[in-house]
């Protein structure tokens, strides 16, 4: 669903109103900028977000990756002066 924003200031912030459809239920979001792509996301679905976006990768998801077997390495401890 694509729909068109108005942007506007608003004091020494610019601001955007967004369509009905896509009103947020939180006070506050999280903004991501990504070139001149800006994302807004709710705050407190932040981890529900990322949990799902695993549920997009298929159940045989680098089935076939090669995969070295674990290096042993000694632990570095930090030195005394």
């Amino acid at each position: 669903m694509t729909k068109l924003a108005k942007v506007f200031m608003n004091g020494q912030s610019q601001a955007v109103r967004l369509p009905k459809e896509c009103r947020f239920e939180e006070d506050e979001v999280l903004v991501k900028k990504i070139g001149d792509l800006v994302i807004l996301f709710p705050k407190k679905s932040v981890g529900q977000i990322f949990e799902d976006s695993l549920l997009d990768f298929p159940e045989d998801f680098m089935k076939d990756r090669n995969q070295p077997p674990m290096q042993k390495r000694k632990a570095n401890t930090p030195q005394r002066s």
